[in-house]
């Protein structure tokens, strides 16, 4: 690995080591049903990020908060929110995830919230537990060898689910083998920021249905989403074009309005 990606996993060893000398506790709380959220009958689901920063897109919207923002998505009908837990290159937090549950709990919203982070450690999906999300993200390219299946394996343990990131074929057939249910293909790439659509396309066509096969970035207008709607994708996240409104829920209305899936998908 070289370029953004290599820095990121530089700066999260320094983390996990901090990480490692503060108690984190243990809750109770049930974790949302991921794959029911995510499974919608005759149309697409969305995940909806909150991401103030990105490398590829840099500043973003912070006109809302990380729960506002989110209960902003779940009222407009977002199945899922994804939250950013990087701090060096996403202005993103532990903090905001909890921030988001808490707003969607005091609303009565049973949204699960995805804890989007560089997970190399345990010790990352303890702090994610914590914080109330459901489903931790699990990169596939940053854990080589068995280091996924550990980890998948200590999602599972935490009652999080595993939502396993691949890129293209070699990584599909670690992320089954491993027994993941929720599998993303990021249609840019880790290294590089470079988009690919077409392979995206082509490794969401080879997800077995009996998993939940999402598309990952890329999506910036409802011609995007309608275009992924018609693919093998049950789900998509969309991040940047959102978090470029001060506030989002229009604009995803709009796009939930182009998820409705062909008869034949």
């Amino acid at each position: 690995m070289s370029g953004v990606l290599s820095r990121i996993l530089e700066s999260k060893r320094g983390e996990v080591e901090q990480m490692r000398s503060r108690e984190i506790a243990t809750v109770s709380r049930a974790t949302c049903d991921v794959v029911s959220a995510l499974r919608k009958t005759g149309a697409m689901a969305l995940i909806a990020e909150v991401k103030f920063k990105s490398p590829s897109a840099g500043p973003l919207s912070r006109a809302m908060d990380a729960g506002a923002r989110a209960l902003a998505y779940a009222r407009a009908g977002a199945s899922m929110v994804s939250v950013l837990c990087d701090q060096p290159f996403f202005d993103g937090s532990y903090d905001d995830v909890a921030k988001a549950r808490a707003a969607l709990d005091d609303a009565g919203l049973a949204v699960p919230v995805l804890a989007k982070e560089f997970v190399i450690d345990d010790v990352q999906l303890a702090r994610a537990r914590e914080v109330g999300a459901d489903a931790a993200l699990v990169i596939a390219r940053i854990l080589p060898g068995e280091e996924l299946a550990k980890i998948v394996s200590a999602c599972l343990s935490r009652g999080l689910e595993p939502f396993v990131e691949i890129v293209d074929e070699d990584e599909l057939a670690r992320a089954l083998d491993v027994g993941a249910r929720v599998i993303g293909v990021n249609a840019r790439d880790l290294d590089t920021l470079a988009m690919d659509a077409d392979r995206t396309a082509r490794v969401l066509d080879r997800i077995p249905k009996e998993c939940v096969a999402v598309h990952l970035s890329g999506l910036r207008a409802p011609e995007d989403v309608a275009k992924a709607a018609s693919s093998r994708a049950d789900a998509a996240l969309m991040g940047e074009i959102l978090m470029r409104q001060d506030d989002p829920f229009d604009i995803l209305k709009r796009m939930l309005a182009r998820t409705a899936k062909s008869p034949k998908m």
